[in-house]
């Protein structure tokens, strides 16, 4: 079976403050036999890392908006968003552009 691969996920721009206020988790995600894609990622990381407030980080299946997603440093609107497959030591980013009170 597929090895479980260890990810960067990082938090910034206020999101970290959902997350107990670290910026950045190292992940080793289960195995399974599909690859991880971002729409998984995202309800693992709703259930694993997140501490309050789950509706100022998701909308439905995806991020809501104001939250930039980079993942390896490029807008994963250009990655496929939610369909994007991850890949080995892949480095995910959210920030929230949300400011104010």
């Amino acid at each position: 079976s597929k090895v479980s691969v260890v990810h960067c996920f990082c938090f910034r721009g206020g999101a970290e403050l959902l997350f107990d206020g670290v910026k950045k988790h190292q992940v080793t995600l289960p195995s399974q036999p599909e690859p991880w894609d971002i729409r998984n990622l995202l309800k693992w990381i709703k259930q694993n890392l997140l501490k309050e407030r789950p509706e100022l980080f998701m909308q439905g299946e995806s991020v809501r908006p104001g939250i930039l997603v980079l993942i390896n440093d490029a807008d994963w609107e250009l990655m496929g968003e939610l369909d994007y497959k991850l890949q080995d030591q892949d480095n995910v980013l959210f920030i929230s552009t949300l400011h104010g009170g």
